[in-house]
């Protein structure tokens, strides 16, 4: 799976009188090891609710967040308003999705793995930018999944020659059940690992604030993973 450049990597909907564009912000290819099928999930940048192409008044008075995750046949749109409400996470088909989608994903060329704490720490430092690969596995399933995504924010130690990814978000894939649609094991989560062998989420879920209840990055997972770090050039 060579890692995309996210730079430079989009999706464009084919619906004539909207023909919007979003941003790849990551992709998480889910992999069935019994049949040796995978598909790919493609999650963009989060726009606001939007009344498109009117004269005036643009944004929606009850505003929310809007974020898509297309797939090769499903694909689910979260909508997060204020509070807790049944419309937060919609199913539909890919194709009912501004009549489809057009992938313009870049493939990285020219790209280094970056096999050390010091290579890291080194790409940090001279702004290039750099993507993770999260891949992590359930042995009871037989269920895996690559998350891959570019790396928004970098910790660094020089004295200690450590880092550590703190970024997000991706489309995290529930492994520890077969679900009948891939796309029915997703979640939103932030994902944050300093070594090679683990890495920890917080998951998008129903988190009670005072005698309300909202969607809020709260759920806490941790995984054995293998975290792979890459610059890309171009």
């Amino acid at each position: 799976m060579t890692p995309l450049d996210y730079g430079r990597s989009f999706l464009i909907g084919n619906e004539p009188e909207n023909e919007v564009r979003f941003w790849v912000e990551s992709r998480t290819r889910i992999i069935d090891e019994a049949s040796g099928q995978s598909e790919d999930y493609v999650q963009v940048g989060s726009c606001k609710s939007e009344h498109t192409f009117a004269k005036d008044n643009l944004l929606h008075e009850d505003n929310y967040d809007f974020l898509p995750v297309f797939g090769p046949e499903w694909s689910v749109i979260y909508r997060r308003h204020a509070n807790l409400r049944d419309t937060y996470r919609e199913i539909r088909r890919s194709e009912e999705c501004w009549d489809g989608q057009q992938y313009h994903l870049i493939v990285g060329s020219d790209v280094e793995e970056l096999t050390s704490d010091a290579a890291v720490r080194e790409a940090t430092y001279d702004s290039v930018p750099i993507v993770a690969q999260t891949q992590v596995r359930n042995e009871e399933t037989g269920l895996q999944a690559i998350m891959e995504y570019p790396v928004k924010t970098m910790n660094t130690n020089r004295a200690n020659d450590i880092y550590q990814v703190d970024t997000g978000p991706v489309a995290f894939p529930d492994l520890s059940q077969r679900h009948a649609r891939h796309v029915d094991a997703l979640s939103l989560a932030f994902v944050v690992f300093n070594a090679p062998h683990f890495a920890d989420f917080v998951l998008e879920a129903p988190t009670r604030v005072g005698d309300e209840q909202v969607y809020h990055y709260s759920k806490l997972v941790s995984l054995a993973a293998v975290n792979r770090l890459y610059a890309v050039r171009s």
